[in-house]
């Protein structure tokens, strides 16, 4: 599986008429609630892909089919280089294949369990890239609604890549489904109130707090509890050297209750600590 062509798989048309065997599967690379996905390549032109395989008959029994025929639609019409890419899909009888592009470093759950927490300049990396590639979303009318360090992936040169629109909405209105992770959610989905794109920018603030501090900011031991400090927005910021005024500034400006005073997704990447911290390349290698 070493050779990586430069030429992609055509997603204008073709590849509703690909086949299993148009393909070389290789190694797992993770696995879901409904599937599993692979390291695959495509035969004809040797280009490496993630091969997301789901199987229907989970779809029936949660009756998903709607779900995921909105999130393959959603990702195939966005094109942006912090945004995992779809090249198509296809299916057999008992399965749906997406064809998806391949990150080569994995989760950045992964990186963020090996390394504890994040510098400050390799996390303010990521969440500028983040907050660009949510900028691109949001004039498409996208609200991803599950931001999380398992649904965010690294390629080989450490850029980051939104993945996994399975609760993404494309909507001018606002929203009334309870969706999404109970640590990341915004108070107005928990108190079960509308919501619109500014979700987004609360999960941002939580992603910034876990990735300098290993924990989100409102976890316990109870769902219960953390509903109530999600509501209460009980934030508090442990006594740790490594994390600068400024940083814990832009979560406060991020986690607030009101959605309409939350920091713009313009005005984040514009924040002094993006701004003395994020490299502009979007590409993070280091550790600590």
């Amino acid at each position: 599986m070493e050779k990586v062509s430069e030429e992609k798989p055509n997603s204008k048309g073709r590849l509703p008429t690909w086949t299993l065997q148009d393909f070389e599967i290789g190694k797992p690379l993770g696995r879901g609630k409904f599937g599993r996905v692979y390291l695959a390549r495509e035969k004809k032109h040797k280009y490496i892909v993630a091969l997301k395989v789901i199987f229907k008959q989970q779809l029936e029994k949660h009756n998903l089919h709607y779900q995921l025929r909105r999130e393959i639609e959603i990702q195939s019409n966005l094109s942006h280089p912090n945004v995992l890419q779809i090249f198509g899909w296809f299916h057999d009888d008992e399965r749906i294949f997406l064809i998806l592009e391949y990150a080569a470093r994995g989760e950045l759950f992964k990186e963020l369990r090996d390394l504890k927490y994040l510098s400050e300049k390799h996390a303010a990396t990521y969440i500028a890239s983040f907050a660009r590639a949510l900028a691109y979303c949001h004039e498409k009318n996208v609200i991803h609604r599950d931001i999380k360090p398992e649904n965010l992936l690294l390629d080989l040169e450490g850029r980051l890549k939104i993945a996994d629109f399975g609760w993404s909405v494309q909507s001018r209105t606002k929203r009334h489904t309870m969706c999404g992770t109970l640590d990341y959610l915004a108070p107005e989905i928990v108190e079960n109130k509308a919501h619109d794109y500014t979700v987004d920018n609360w999960t941002l603030g939580i992603l910034c707090y876990e990735l300098l501090y290993g924990v989100p900011p409102f976890e316990t031991e109870s769902q219960v509890n953390t509903c109530k400090r999600i509501i209460k927005v009980d934030l508090n910021f442990p006594s740790t050297p490594h994390v600068s005024a400024e940083g814990k500034d832009l979560i406060r400006k991020l986690l607030v209750k009101d959605a309409l005073k939350r920091l713009s997704l313009q005005r984040i990447v514009e924040h002094p600590w993006i701004v003395n911290n994020a490299d502009p390349s979007g590409i993070c290698n280091e550790g600590h």
